[in-house]
């Protein structure tokens, strides 16, 4: 199918029977509940500036696996340039949305299992690569969302994060002017900035930041 739109994005989440619970109680409406529709529209938002003329070239790749023209954040970077308009990408979405918008640690993730799928094959003859790479094939054929879920270490959980006690303090250094820190909310480490050049993006890749 082609790249999906905002629209159809959102005629996907209604047609799934979710079973959603929200301070104790079920929602009736999840795609229209005020507290959760805001996230969604900012997940929208990176399908819809992908069909935008102006914005085609940060915001959608060629797939390596079948040649055909996919949304950024199911694509395998190739090269800097990759990474330099993933890093562009993440900009322009921030503009335009103000929050979150949901799909950078599954974009991560499907990355991350390139590599290591790749590492445990060469290393034991296993069939892992290929078999994500047939998945990999589906999540672009169906333009999906792809997320990865992020929580506390350690602590008591039903306090927010800054409340909790634990021996997980925050900590961070400085080094040429960026910041970059871990913080006990389970958070990846991140430069607090984005790349200047393709060298530094390329140095904060492989930094996992």
């Amino acid at each position: 199918m082609p790249m999906m739109t905002a629209g159809q994005y959102e005629e996907s989440l209604r047609r799934l029977n979710l079973v959603v619970y929200m301070f104790g109680e079920r929602l009736e409406n999840v795609v229209d509940d005020p507290i959760i529709r805001p996230s969604m529209l900012a997940v929208a938002k990176t399908y819809e500036l992908a069909h935008r003329p102006e914005h085609e070239d940060i915001m959608t790749a060629t797939s390596h696996i079948t040649g055909k023209k996919i949304n950024r954040f199911v694509h395998i970077h190739q090269s800097i340039d990759d990474l330099v308009k993933k890093s562009k990408m993440g900009r322009l979405l921030g503009r335009e949305t103000g929050c979150c918008f949901q799909r950078c640690v599954g974009m991560d993730a499907l990355n991350a299992l390139s590599i290591v799928t790749h590492t445990i094959d060469k290393k034991y003859g296993t069939p892992y690569k290929q078999r994500f790479l047939k998945y990999l094939e589906y999540v672009q054929e169906n333009d999906c969302t792809c997320d990865g879920a992020m929580t506390d270490p350690k602590g008591d959980r039903s306090l927010p994060p800054a409340q909790t006690a634990g021996p997980l303090p925050a900590r961070g250094r400085r080094k040429r002017g960026r910041y970059c820190g871990s913080r006990r909310q389970g958070s990846p480490n991140r430069c607090r900035k984005f790349p200047r050049n393709h060298r530094h993006a390329h140095h904060c890749h492989a930094q996992g930041r």
